[in-house]
């Protein structure tokens, strides 16, 4: 029992694994819910159809399931259709407890919540955009953590900013048909999505939206008022959008399983004061590995704007000064797919 959960009540989360064939312990997570709710989240006998909120991004993981079933990544995906979302984010919460458990490599997880449509409750539509919703800080952040962020930077640089990042770079293309509009919050104001389980776990983790929500059409009890229809219902999805939305999904994730993890252990030399700057990493497992870049960008820019390849190194000197810039350095395989940006910690 719990707060929204009067009675003792068991819930099921739905879960299919794609063991990747080289670095199965390198996992990417997908996640929609299928649990729905009408206007009153203790009312358990009205019809709540939960066409938009969230059968639309529980069909998003199922097709991307469907697509991906006879292909093998070279990393692992998890699909997952979770329940217990609008009573509290139980699902998901149980879902990541149990990877975390297992000590699994989370390096990416997606959730697809409210996905259905590109019209808001005005009539404006925007049918070639989607919502990302990326954390700064991190919600896992401890007090050391804290303070060494404060003394160098790097608000806009965690693990979930770096992976909203490649996912524009992936996924916002002629491909896919979709413009990919990162927000830089946790989530919208008042709400709360099944990456946040994730995101308190320490996992990089972040949140698919449509681009403008009509809330007639969720957490509604179903009826008519003056002529309006009221109600989460399928008339109101539109499922273009839906399967573009799955393409993003798509593209993001079979890019993240083929590509290389992000660099372990990246680090910049802080011991010498001088205007150049050292980086070190990692050299990363894959067997297909190419090498590594080095990536900047000024302090006041959203997004990496120089690239410099290094070479199949562990470290790199650049001639900038840590002191104006931001630095990463990612991976890059034989084939060019490049890993998410880690970004450096200081090393005395």
């Amino acid at each position: 029992p719990g707060p929204r959960i009067p009675v003792p009540t068991r819930i099921t989360n739905v879960v299919a694994t794609l063991r990747g064939s080289a670095h199965p312990d390198r996992v990417h997570v997908v996640s929609g819910h299928y649990d729905s709710r009408a206007s009153d989240p203790m009312d358990a006998v009205s019809d709540a159809p939960g066409a938009d909120d969230d059968a639309s991004g529980v069909a998003v993981v199922l097709e991307a399931a469907r697509v991906m079933a006879r292909r093998r990544p070279a990393a692992t995906i998890v699909f997952a259709a979770v329940a217990g979302e609008e009573q509290g984010l139980y699902g998901a919460a149980r879902l990541a407890d149990r990877l975390k458990a297992a000590g699994a490599d989370v390096q990416g997880m997606f959730t697809d919540d409210i996905v259905g449509s590109p019209t808001a409750d005005d009539g404006a539509r925007d049918p070639r955009t989607v919502r990302l919703f990326a954390e700064g800080v991190p919600s896992s952040e401890t007090p050391e953590q804290a303070a060494l962020r404060r003394s160098v930077g790097g608000e806009n640089d965690s693990p979930t900013r770096q992976l909203a990042r490649f996912v524009r770079d992936v996924a916002d293309n002629d491909a896919t048909g979709m413009r990919v509009r990162v927000v830089y919050r946790r989530d919208r104001y008042l709400r709360g999505g099944d990456h946040i389980p994730f995101l308190e776990r320490g996992f990089p983790a972040a949140r698919f939206t449509e681009p403008a929500e009509d809330y007639a059409h969720q957490h509604q009890d179903v009826r008519m008022i003056d002529g309006k229809q009221y109600g989460d219902l399928p008339e109101f999805c539109d499922f273009g959008y839906i399967a573009r939305v799955a393409r993003v999904n798509a593209a993001a994730l079979w890019t993240l399983a083929q590509a290389p993890g992000a660099p372990r252990g990246a680090s910049i030399r802080t011991s010498g004061l001088t205007n150049a700057t050292e980086l070190l990493w990692e050299r990363g497992p894959e067997s297909d590995l190419a090498g590594y870049e080095v990536v900047w960008r000024e302090t006041t820019e959203p997004e990496w704007t120089h690239v410099v390849r290094v070479g199949d190194t562990v470290r790199h000197t650049v001639d900038l000064s840590k002191d104006n810039v931001f630095l990463g350095v990612r991976a890059v395989n034989r084939a060019g797919l490049r890993s998410p940006v880690a970004f450096p910690a200081p090393l005395r």
